[in-house]
């Protein structure tokens, strides 16, 4: 339903309504390396244990526990070495009474053995590094081993025809270590959404080119495919559209191929018109107003692509802060659903202000600001500086955004907030 521009909606409202239009994308196979913060579509089931042998869990000696019964350095055991076993070999050779295998981490525990002595609790000299390592035809044992020491049990983490990874499951470092460690090259997960991204306006230049009087180059664009990679989608700049029908027209219509067409400028009111006769000609585009600052104006519908489907159109403000805080709330959760995943929601905390926040507009305020760390555990809040929207600067110094409430005209130094976090690493 289209909302009339003078009306300002609410920015869960807003968000309900673009959400609305989204499904999670088909799945695919991707190489398991490159599926990094993708949704799992398949839960996997392994085909053999992990570890597929017992083996040691540290360099040592496998022996017979039973044989360093009583062990102490006054009163050593003494066993005959008969082999060395580095890991990735298999020694058929038992160890009997008496004996012992020199054996490194990982490499299956020989039949017979039923521990492993570490070196350190030998008599084997410790050696430096590049040093060849001492072979004796015997080891003095300092301390009596526990059947079972330092041996990592066959199965012990995964186990024949377990499930190890359900589907649903968002991949991460883990994910893909667990995948990796039972054979899997490719996995299917459900597919990265394609985002286009076009700016508009005669004044707009690509960065690299010569700049005139009076343009500006093309941060928009830049910063907002910067977003949609950092929320797992895969960003495709179809360059700057000019303010004149046929050029804007040609390039919405060279990204009529993507799963979203995100556009900056030319959706305030002071923007020409021909952008907007554009989008609302080539798609059922509303127009509306947020109840927000910065990001007040706001566009959002759908172009028709050749083959039938309903391309999504999100169309942000030109101001560069705008811009990058309107793609945060709404851009962010449209990926997360196209891929698969919930909690798009970023955290709250609440946090002590020290500088005074005004909003005067009734309308949701979302100043940036570090938030800090400090006595007791609290949380506080330092704005970045001016916050006007064409300050790009503020969003680079910032790790949250405030959320000041419509009806609160203004918060105090040492007063209690809410505060988005954008990013717990940086700066504070």
């Amino acid at each position: 339903m289209t909302i009339p521009t003078s009306e300002m909606i609410s920015v869960e409202d807003a968000r309900a309504r673009i959400l609305a239009f989204f499904e999670r994308l088909e799945p695919e196979q991707a190489p398991v390396i490159e599926a990094l913060g993708q949704v799992l579509a398949e839960s996997v089931v392994a085909g053999f244990d992990i570890p597929p042998l017992d083996n040691t869990a540290m360099d040592g000696y496998a022996v017979r526990a039973a044989d360093t019964d009583g062990a102490s350095e006054g009163d050593p055991r003494t066993l005959t070495v008969i082999a060395d076993l580095a890991a990735g070999y298999v020694l058929d050779t038992a160890v009997g009474e008496g004996e012992a295998v020199r054996i490194m981490t990982g490499a299956p525990i020989p039949p017979g053995a039923d521990a492993i002595v570490p070196f350190e609790e030998t008599d084997e000299p410790l050696r430096e590094p590049g040093q060849a390592p001492t072979r004796g035809d015997s080891v003095g044992v300092f301390k009596a081993a526990r059947l079972g020491a330092n041996i990592r049990r066959r199965g012990e983490d995964i186990e024949t025809g377990q499930a190890v990874l359900e589907a649903g499951r968002v991949m991460r470092a883990s994910e893909i270590g667990v995948l990796s460690s039972i054979g899997r090259t490719e996995v299917s997960v459900y597919r990265r959404p394609e985002v286009a991204i076009l700016s508009t306006g005669d004044e707009i230049v690509t960065p690299g080119e010569e700049r005139r009087a009076g343009q500006i180059y093309d941060a928009n664009a830049h910063s907002v495919a910067a977003l949609v990679r950092a929320f797992g989608g895969r960003p495709r700049l179809l360059g700057i559209a000019r303010d004149t029908v046929e050029d804007l027209t040609a390039k919405i219509h060279s990204g009529l191929d993507a799963d979203m067409i995100v556009t900056s400028a030319g959706v305030s009111r002071g923007d020409f018109d021909v952008v907007k006769d554009v989008l609302a000609r080539e798609g059922a585009i509303d127009f509306w107003t947020v109840r927000m600052k910065p990001g007040k104006p706001l566009a959002f519908g759908a172009f028709e692509a050749p083959d039938g489907r309903r391309v999504p159109h999100l169309g942000l403000p030109g101001n560069p802060v705008s811009s990058m805080v309107a793609f945060e709330l709404f851009g962010r959760p449209a990926i997360f659903k196209m891929l698969g995943r919930s909690g798009w929601e970023r955290p709250i905390v609440r946090a002590i202000t020290r500088d005074r926040v005004v909003n005067t507009d009734g309308r949701r305020f979302y100043a940036r600001c570090i938030v800090t760390k400090g006595e007791g555990g609290r949380y506080y809040a330092d704005l970045t500086g001016p916050q006007g929207s064409g300050i790009l600067t503020s969003m680079s110094a910032a790790n949250g955004l405030t959320v000041i409430p419509e009806d609160l005209p203004h918060a105090e130094p040492g007063d209690e907030i809410d505060v988005m976090m954008i990013d717990w690493e940086h700066p504070g």
